[in-house]
């Protein structure tokens, strides 16, 4: 998402009551800015860029890097490698198209020298947007010692502030119980490791997990998933997770799905790791991946010293309007309990700067928030599972589409397209839309503005189709493929 994309209120959110500005406790004249914000990620940028413009003494404190997990360790530069370990199916698929490709040879450190040029260059332009704005910058580590004050722990100096934003984001969970758990990196160290590994051992089925997977598998190393649940992707639909499940085993990933691992440990100095599971079996790697869950980086903030008491790597309870239970502290991204997406982070950034500066004051709306998984092949999904479908609505019509991709059949590849419309029975309206395929996340984006209109199925068949393209499947869907009753109704008729 480019740095100057602005997000207004929300279409289809309700203008709040007034009571959503808190005025700060205090004469504001008294301390040294009107906002202080922790953590220069998505959210808190935006936050401090919309406060500075409604003529708010603004000030952030980074002790990283600008722009927070999304830009530096996160969706950007995993967007990069992703676009790189697409190209080994490219160059195979040309030859069915008529070209000659010599054996392409790939560069590890070229990609990471590259990826690091752009996210320089994006960080230049979150700073530089700051200061543009009039923001007060410290680099340096902020934490809360009293009501008001914070201290620069970097310089010492102390400030007071008469609102205090958290935007401190996420951080990786090395989770408990895995001896020799120290040998492994998570996703942040993987966008710099000095060698592409031959063989990767993975921990963990979420989209972080498998995203990787798919990269380094399509850059050329054996990788191996391992995860102690039976299916991928807590959360998502599950028919759809199972589809890409086999799709990536069809790439060459091997899942070992319903294993615990136990221990991680070195055969030697210089030598492979092996990763015990916990039925004795044993495997082999150059890297272990951590990749099973981030939490919220709420660690060593001094929140109790502002009033908030928040356990470590808690998340910090806020309602509506991000505001905490102390009056003049909020907290906007993946630190609150809320959604932990980048234009989610930065809706609420903007909410919150509207509402206490702007005198404009609007919440965040959550439903319908189109998202995608950037594996091989693409996931992406807007609305309700057919799990969360059919425990919400009486009856679930359900269609499917599953067809070999057009560039497939010149190319020989096994490549498909798998694409799934829930549709509520009793009133025709679409509950959800689930894709598996190239260009899913593009694809989604278009199709959650038809969820959050209340677009109908009726609405998809009047729709002349474009063709030919894969999104025209959607307009011709006329044969339900199953229809599945809710709790309470008839389970067949």
């Amino acid at each position: 998402m480019s740095p100057s994309h602005q997000a207004g209120p929300a279409a289809g959110s309700a203008p709040a009551a007034q009571a959503g500005a808190t005025p700060p406790a205090g004469d504001p004249a008294a301390h040294d800015f009107d906002l202080f914000v922790i953590g220069a990620g998505s959210g808190g940028v935006r936050a401090a860029r919309i406060a500075a413009g409604y003529g708010a003494r603004v000030a952030v404190a980074e002790e990283s890097r600008y722009g927070g997990t999304c830009v530096i360790r996160g969706c950007v530069p995993k967007k990069l490698l992703v676009y790189g370990s697409r190209f080994a199916e490219d160059f195979a698929d040309a030859a069915g198209f008529g070209w000659q490709v010599a054996p392409p040879r790939f560069d590890w450190s070229t990609l990471i020298a590259n990826k690091d040029r752009e996210i320089a260059r994006l960080e230049g332009l979150y700073r530089g947007n700051l200061e543009k704005a009039g923001v007060t910058l410290f680099p340096e580590r902020a934490v809360l010692v009293g009501s008001h004050r914070l201290r620069l722990t970097g310089s010492g100096r102390e400030v007071t502030a008469a609102r205090i934003l958290i935007a401190t984001g996420g951080r990786p969970v090395v989770p408990a119980g895995i001896e020799g758990a120290d040998l492994a990196i998570v996703s942040d160290q993987a966008f710099d490791l000095p060698a592409l590994p031959g063989r990767i051992v993975i921990l963990g089925a979420g989209y972080i997990a498998l995203e990787f997977a798919c990269i380094f598998r399509g850059l050329g190393a054996e990788v191996t998933v391992v995860a102690r649940g039976k299916g991928l992707l807590r959360g998502f639909d599950s028919e759809l997770a199972a589809k890409l499940a086999t799709a990536m085993q069809a790439r060459g990933i091997t899942l070992r799905l319903g294993s615990a691992p136990e221990a991680i440990a070195r055969k030697g100095p210089g030598e492979a790791l092996v990763v015990t599971l916990a039925d004795g079996s044993r495997l082999e790697a150059d890297e272990v991946m951590l990749a099973t869950g981030r939490a919220p980086n709420t660690a060593g903030l001094g929140l109790e010293a502002a009033g908030l008491d928040v356990a470590p790597s808690s998340p910090i309870p806020v309602d509506a309007f991000s505001r905490t239970a102390v009056p003049h502290l909020f907290a906007v991204g993946d630190v609150t309990d809320r959604l932990a997406l980048t234009p989610v982070a930065i809706r609420e950034g903007h909410a919150f700067a509207d509402t206490q500066f702007g005198d404009r004051p609007w919440v965040v709306d959550y439903e319908d928030v189109p998202t995608a998984v950037f594996t091989t092949p693409e996931m992406g999904t807007v609305g309700l599972t057919e799990e969360e479908a059919v425990q919400r609505h009486a009856v679930v019509d359900i269609y499917r589409a599953d067809f070999r991709t057009m560039k497939a059949t010149l190319s020989g590849s096994a490549e498909r397209v798998f694409m799934k419309v829930l549709v509520d029975a009793s009133s025709d309206r679409l509950l959800g839309v689930h894709l598996l395929g190239p260009d899913s996340g593009e694809l989604v984006q278009v199709l959650a503005t038809l969820l959050k209109v209340g677009a109908t199925k009726a609405d998809l068949d009047r729709t002349m189709p474009l063709h030919p393209s894969a999104a025209e499947e959607l307009m011709t869907l006329r044969t339900r493929s199953e229809r599945r009753f809710g709790p309470g109704t008839a389970a067949d008729r």
